[in-house]
C-alpha cells in the first residue's frame, strides 16, 4: 500500500488474497494470533479534524472493525470510550495506546454487553469521564457456525441475541438521555441480513434484526436531531474469523467475493467516520454496505 486511505489503487490487489495459512483460535479470537495480520488503517488512515472533540463510544472497540474505527475517530479528534471483553484485554491496550498517541483519550471499560448491567456501566462510564455521548457505535457481535438448525445450542443461540441485538437496545436506551441534536448512531449490520448462510443462521438472523431496528429507530430519533444509520460489512478479515470457522475454511475465507479478498478493518473505518461526521447530515435510516461488491439484495 503506498498511500492513505484516500489513494486510489486496485481493489483487488491492494491487500492480500486468499489462501490464507489455515488457522483457529478460541473465541473471542486475538489480532496478534492472525495471519496475515489485518490492517486497521495505522500506516494509512490520515484524519482531517471531521469529528474534533467529540466522545465516542464503541462496543467491540478492542480489535478488527471496532480498532480501525477508534484510530479513525481519534485521528479524526475524538475520545473513544472501547468496550470489550475481558478476555481481549491485550488487544484493547494496543487500540488504546494508538488513539493517545492520536493526542485523544482512551478510556477502557472491559465486560459482556450480554448483560444489561455492562450496557449501563459503558455509558455511565462515558457521562462520568466526558460529561456526554455524541458518537455510539454498535459494533461488537458474537458468531458461531453449526452444522444445521438442529444443532444450535439454546445458550448458544440466547447468548447470540443478547450480544448483537438486545444489547443494542440496552445502550441506546442508556445513551440517547445523554446524546444532543448532531449525535449519531451508529450499528453494524452485516452482508449475512441479506444474504444468509445457514451456517450462521442465529448471526445472520440478528442481522436482518438489526437493520429493522435501524430503520426503526433513526425515523424516531430524528425528532431529537440524532441521526441513527448502519453499515453492513461483506467478508471483513477479523478474529472473530478464525475463531469461529475451521481452519480450512478461514484459509480461504473472502475469496469469492467480487474482489477477491476480505475486506480488511481499514477499508470499513471511512464508512464510520462519514456516518459520524456532519457531511452525512441528510443521512438517516440507511444502511451502507462495504461488501466488496456483493449486492445488499
Amino acid at each position: 500500500m503506498a498511500g492513505d486511505q484516500m489513494t486510489p489503487e486496485d481493489p483487488r490487489t491492494r491487500y492480500p488474497r486468499p489462501d490464507f495459512p489455515e488457522q483457529e483460535q478460541e473465541h473471542p479470537g486475538l489480532h496478534e494470533q492472525m495471519e496475515p495480520e489485518p490492517d486497521y488503517g495505522y500506516d494509512t488512515y490520515r484524519g482531517l479534524g471531521r469529528l474534533k472533540d467529540r466522545v465516542a463510544v464503541i462496543t467491540g472497540g478492542d480489535s478488527g472493525i471496532g480498532r480501525a474505527v477508534a484510530l479513525a475517530f481519534a485521528r479524526e479528534g475524538a475520545d473513544v470510550v472501547l468496550s470489550y471483553l475481558e478476555a481481549e484485554e491485550s488487544d484493547a491496550a494496543v487500540t488504546a495506546r494508538v488513539v493517545e498517541e492520536a493526542g485523544r483519550r482512551a478510556v477502557r471499560v472491559p465486560g459482556d454487553i450480554s448483560q444489561k448491567a455492562q450496557c449501563e456501566r459503558i455509558v455511565r462510564t462515558a457521562v462520568e469521564e466526558f460529561g456526554r455521548v455524541d458518537i455510539l457505535v454498535n459494533n461488537a457481535a458474537y458468531q458461531m457456525t453449526f452444522d444445521g438448525v438442529e444443532s444450535i445450542p439454546e445458550d448458544l443461540l440466547l447468548h447470540t441475541f443478547r450480544t448483537n441485538i438486545v444489547a443494542m437496545f440496552w445502550l441506546c436506551q442508556e445513551a440517547v438521555a445523554h446524546m444532543k441534536a448532531g449525535s449519531a448512531i451508529i450499528n453494524v449490520a452485516s452482508i449475512q441480513a441479506y444474504q444468509p448462510s445457514p451456517p450462521l443462521l442465529p448471526y445472520a438472523t440478528t442481522k436482518g434484526a438489526i437493520v429493522t431496528f435501524t430503520k426503526g429507530l433513526a425515523q424516531e430519533l430524528i425528532e431529537r436531531g440524532i441521526r441513527v444509520n448502519a453499515v453492513a460489512p461483506g467478508p471483513v478479515w477479523t478474529p472473530i474469523i478464525p475463531a469461529s470457522m475451521e481452519g480450512e475454511k478461514a484459509a480461504k475465507f473472502g475469496g469469492s467475493s467480487p474482489t477477491g479478498r476480505p475486506g480488511q478493518p481499514a477499508e470499513l473505518a471511512p464508512a464510520f467516520v462519514f456516518l459520524a461526521s456532519g457531511e452525512s447530515s441528510f443521512v438517516n435510516g440507511e444502511i451502507l454496505g462495504v461488501t466488496g461488491g456483493k449486492p445488499l439484495a
